[in-house]
């Protein structure tokens, strides 16, 4: 079976249902909590910075996600970062618009250098953390998946992590291995909170893997896969999110493996 194939990794989260802990922004905590629930991982939203390095040494993955920043919580994410490196435990790295003030590029510089085990973000959030752009308009991107790849890569052997840049193609990369994972849908980023959703997912599926490369590859294909089922009964966005926490729970690892000529790219790093 291919390492990358999404199957056997979403049954090792369905078997061992791993707690995740999420320090992720306010207008996100519900819905990423509903994916992980629907995914059949554990979710905890804990962000006091006062119990935070704890929960984060009891929890099997971390994401740390700066979309509504505060000092109070950037500590917390600091302290729990470190508790998680201490215990082995892989973490997320999601740099929500980090190029769009000064706090947050020092926010995103000092979460850096802790040493996430992946960090997704759209183009231009990757592209500011590299510090080789203007970082996007907001959270939106204002760069593609394609034009971060330099950027990507680069990132990776700088520090280490996988590298998940989401698009309408995502490119994921560890500085030495690129692959390209097409699918989803054009409804996606239509829902508020979806990419923030996804970091979760890669935490999960990062629980566990031997590989954190191929295990977020994994993550990026199956989250794809419950975009297409779920455009297939939607009208709009409002109906796409409910779909899609029902196409997310309906995902069969047993029949989740995915034509990988079709959907996936893999070559060497440049």
């Amino acid at each position: 079976m291919h390492s990358l194939d999404p199957a056997p990794h979403l049954a090792r989260v369905r078997r061992t249902t791993p707690l995740v802990h999420n320090i992720t922004n306010h207008v996100a905590m519900n819905f990423m909590a509903n994916v992980l629930l629907a995914l059949g991982a554990s979710p905890a939203m804990v962000h006091a910075r006062e119990e935070a390095a704890e929960f984060a040494s009891l929890a099997a993955a971390l994401t740390v996600n700066i979309g509504t920043l505060s000092p109070h919580w950037l500590d917390a994410m600091d302290d729990a970062a470190r508790a998680a490196n201490d215990a082995g435990t892989p973490w997320v790295l999601d740099p929500v618009a980090v190029g769009a003030t000064r706090f947050r590029r020092e926010a995103g510089a000092r979460l850096l250098a802790l040493g996430p085990t992946a960090i997704r973000g759209n183009a231009s959030e990757i592209l500011a953390l590299a510090d080789q752009g203007g970082g996007g308009r907001g959270v939106d991107s204002t760069d593609s998946a394609d034009s971060a790849e330099r950027a990507a890569v680069a990132l990776a052997r700088g520090s280490g992590a996988v590298v998940a840049v989401t698009g309408e193609v995502d490119l994921v990369t560890d500085g030495r291995r690129l692959a390209r994972v097409a699918g989803g849908h054009a409804l996606m980023p239509r829902v508020t909170t979806m990419g923030c959703a996804l970091s979760g997912v890669v935490g999960a599926f990062l629980s566990g893997a031997e590989d954190p490369f191929a295990a977020t590859v994994a993550a990026l294909a199956a989250y794809a896969a419950a975009g297409e089922v779920a455009a297939e009964s939607a009208a709009g966005p409002g109906s796409f999110a409910v779909a899609f926490l029902d196409a997310l729970y309906g995902l069969d690892p047993a029949r989740l493996t995915i034509p990988l000529a079709d959907r996936l790219e893999l070559t060497d790093a440049p």
